[in-house]
């Protein structure tokens, strides 16, 4: 099911274009003629002849922001809700602005692209910045339960944008920017014995899991680097004590000497794939 859902947002994102053009310009300027195939149900679109990395006139893409720049983090049950937007000059102004996010190597090969996260909407929402220059918006989801339906989707995901504007310029860019989309990391710590003696030794347990796409469960992340760090009672900063080693289970276990009442944890600071993860901590009262 999740991979049917997938091959359908797929059809739409090898349609390439969801860029209206001004009404005024449909019988005259470039919206003219047949539109170019859709990802949305717009009428007017860019024309058909608009190649991949394609522009008309004056219209340029100033900008392009995913998520507020940070990850696209995506667990095992629940829809990740995320904007991007698009910055986009022309002396007549913006008109329109317009995004999506695809996975793969080629947006124009049906062979070429595994993924994608696309708007429902055929506009983008777009906010004047001066006469000339617009920031447009649109907002994407990314669904464990379809259009991320596999762990080969983790990663660098490519970033379509264009921009139209009001004399019917336009702007199209392929790969613009990279969206980074990770399998959210989850992390636990557990400090033994408590309460303990000063000077004896304590040990710190936790464990390393991630999500997994394929099973829609979260499952042991295997060997991996974790900072094992402590902030003392009375103080509000964290410091690294040591670097722990995941075995091939996610487990993690190392031992320490107790000399002061504080709060240790695990953390995590991911990878291009996995997202970074700060285990709760876990106070221990040294006696």
């Amino acid at each position: 099911m999740r991979i049917r859902a997938t091959a359908a947002a797929l059809s739409g994102a090898l349609a390439i274009s969801a860029l209206a053009v001004p009404a005024a310009q449909a019988a005259d300027g470039p919206g003219n003629g047949a539109a170019k195939a859709q990802l949305s149900s717009s009428a007017a679109k860019i024309p058909a002849n608009a190649a991949a990395d394609d522009s008309q006139g004056d219209t340029t893409i100033t900008n392009v922001t995913v998520n507020g720049g940070k990850d696209i983090v995506v667990g095992t049950s629940l829809k990740k809700t995320f904007t991007v937007s698009v910055t986009a000059t022309d002396p007549s102004g913006i008109y329109d602005g317009y995004a999506f996010l695809w996975h793969g190597t080629d947006l124009n090969s049906e062979t070429g692209v595994d993924g994608a996260m696309t708007s429902s909407a055929d506009h983008g929402t777009c906010q004047a910045v001066n006469s000339t220059t617009s920031t447009c918006t649109v907002t994407l989801v990314a669904d464990p339960n379809s259009n991320i339906y596999s762990n080969i989707l983790a990663g660098r995901w490519h970033v379509y944008a264009s921009a139209v504007g009001n004399d019917g310029d336009y702007s199209i860019k392929d790969d613009y920017r990279s969206g980074w989309v990770k399998r959210a990391a989850q992390l636990t710590t557990n400090a033994s014995p408590e309460p303990v003696t000063k000077g004896a030794t304590l040990t710190v347990t936790g464990a390393l899991t991630r999500a997994n796409w394929d099973t829609l469960k979260y499952g042991a992340y295997g060997v991996g680097s974790v900072q094992l760090q402590f902030r003392k009672a009375g103080t509000s900063s964290y410091t690294t004590v040591k670097t722990v080693t995941s075995d091939s289970r996610g487990n993690l276990k190392t031992t320490v000497k107790a000399a002061d009442d504080g709060y240790w944890r695990y953390v995590w600071a991911g990878t291009s794939t996995t997202s970074v993860a700060t285990a709760t901590s876990d106070y221990v009262d040294v006696k």
